[in-house]
């Protein structure tokens, strides 16, 4: 299975990466707060991504590491 991580202390919540998920799986979290004041990214359906790497792309502040599994 595929695998996003987020470096959630250092997410600023610009949510740049939301935009460019083409599966539409990654969000900000609402529910939490990281020590700066953000809502971070995350994602839930895991199942879903198909490790493209936009969403790290596409981060300014390097916080997402995507990991392709074995199919």
């Amino acid at each position: 299975m595929n695998k996003v991580t987020f470096k959630t202390e250092l997410c600023k919540g610009c949510g740049l990466c939301v935009l460019a998920c083409p599966k539409k799986i990654v969000f900000l979290d609402k529910s939490i707060l990281n020590a700066k004041g953000y809502h971070p990214a995350t994602v839930t359906e895991m199942d879903k991504c198909i490790a493209c790497a936009m969403c790290a792309t596409m981060c300014p502040d390097v916080v997402i590491t995507v990991e392709r599994g074995d199919k």
